[in-house]
């Protein structure tokens, strides 16, 4: 069937207020000749997460997916290989209601990265410790107490610019620590008022003993968010764990995430109004707020130049420079659609924003928005966004898929 993409040019009114800019962009229509993706693999079902906290590692240079599961009673971090079985099991304490009436620990999703120069899986706990784990076989690397309830994912980056990561971790109650990969605190502050955001690691390069003037340590640091009585703000702590500045946001931000730009990088608020709002990481101001909807929004990956959202039945990406809409694309009638994520997915060197939505279906698009692969994990409710794997051996990245009841599923075009 020949290609038929509808391009309109449609102004985007952003409700009138101050600072919300006026956008125009590409609707781009879903194309009749994209390929159906096809489920290359797919995992038993396992409780204990919602499949949001995931995250893909590797051992000894194949994929594996970490995820939090409850087994037997008991808080279990699983490793699963792409199209195998379970690799390894870490037990995380705690029992069932059967045995002694208490619930297993709850944790935080997992993040996965480089700490002192090997690859790690992190998660806080409830009750209050940050937990790093080898992912090549599920040992235990650092246990650190923050001294506060956790639940919160950490975050993984080189904060002081030493060439180094660090791993910062946030209490709910607002304490938050940060540790080397020796488990040596490298800061600790309190931020006097609640959080309920991950922490972001803002890591775009510079050299930790820059100037302001030259703006090489003004792209590095810890953003967090705190909320009490009705009041929300957004501070950057540098490695010394002092904020830089600290803004209240335009919008509540229900998600976010960190990109560079060629004018220094921001961070990027997905707000409850429907609204993406990116505040410059050098001084805390807002660059710009723009509408997209009525309804929340779900910052997810960026690529050159621009950031990808998801939102109601439909997908925006904007210039992270000035705010414009470069293209939106509708998917999936009105059911949500989770944080996109940025894979080549064709092998073609080119990545483009991968969707999934609520209902389980999914969507590659390449850069320009157009469709160039869709498809459907059956009956399933997903939360989290996708992740990436070469589960075929073809050289491009698959699309994986975990759902509510914890199976994971693999999609190849």
């Amino acid at each position: 069937m020949d290609r038929r993409v509808l391009f309109a040019s449609l102004i985007l009114l952003a409700g009138g207020a101050t600072g919300v800019g006026v956008a125009l962009f590409a609707f781009v229509g879903v194309d009749d000749a994209t390929i159906d993706a096809e489920v290359v693999w797919e995992s038993e079902p396992v409780a204990g997460d919602d499949g949001s906290g995931a995250v893909v590692a590797t051992m000894d240079g194949d994929s594996l997916v970490i995820q939090s599961t409850v087994e037997d009673g008991n808080r279990t971090i699983r490793a699963t290989a792409v199209g195998g079985g379970v690799e390894w099991k870490t037990a995380v304490g705690g029992s069932d209601t059967a045995d002694d009436g208490t619930d297993p620990p709850a944790t935080s999703g997992l993040v996965a990265g480089q700490l002192g120069g090997d690859e790690v899986v992190a998660f806080t706990t409830e009750s209050g410790s940050l937990i790093v784990l080898n992912p090549a076989d599920g040992t235990e690397r650092l246990a650190v107490d923050l001294g506060g309830p956790g639940g919160l994912r950490p975050a993984i980056g080189d904060l002081d610019g030493d060439g180094d990561a660090e791993i910062a971790a946030v209490t709910t109650d607002g304490r938050v620590r940060a540790v080397d990969a020796a488990g040596e605190t490298v800061f600790e502050t309190d931020l006097d008022a609640p959080v309920n955001r991950r922490p972001l690691a803002v890591d775009f390069g510079g050299d930790a003993n820059g100037s302001a003037d030259d703006g090489a340590d003004t792209a590095r640091g810890l953003a967090v968010a705190t909320a009490a009585d009705g009041d929300r703000s957004i501070s950057l702590l540098d490695a010394t764990g002092e904020a830089r500045w600290t803004t209240t946001p335009s919008v509540t931000p229900l998600s976010w995430s960190a990109a560079d730009t060629r004018s220094g990088p921001v961070l990027a608020l997905g707000g409850a109004n429907g609204n993406l709002e990116t505040i410059d990481v050098s001084d805390g101001g807002t660059r710009y707020e723009v509408g997209l909807q009525d309804l929340p929004v779900a910052v997810g990956d960026a690529d050159p130049g621009r950031v990808h959202v998801g939102g109601s039945g439909s997908i925006w990406a904007v210039d992270l420079l000035d705010g414009e809409v470069v293209w939106k694309q509708q998917y999936g009638g009105d059911t949500r659609v989770n944080a996109p994520g940025v894979a080549d997915v064709t092998g073609d060197g080119s990545p483009g924003p991968v969707v999934v939505n609520r209902d389980g279906g999914v969507l590659a698009l390449n850069q320009k928005g157009e469709a160039i692969a869709r498809g459907n994990i059956g009956t399933a409710v997903v939360y989290g966004g996708p992740l990436f794997a070469d589960v075929t051996g073809d050289g491009s990245a698959e699309v994986l898929i975990v759902a509510e009841d914890g199976r994971i599923v693999a999609l190849s075009d």
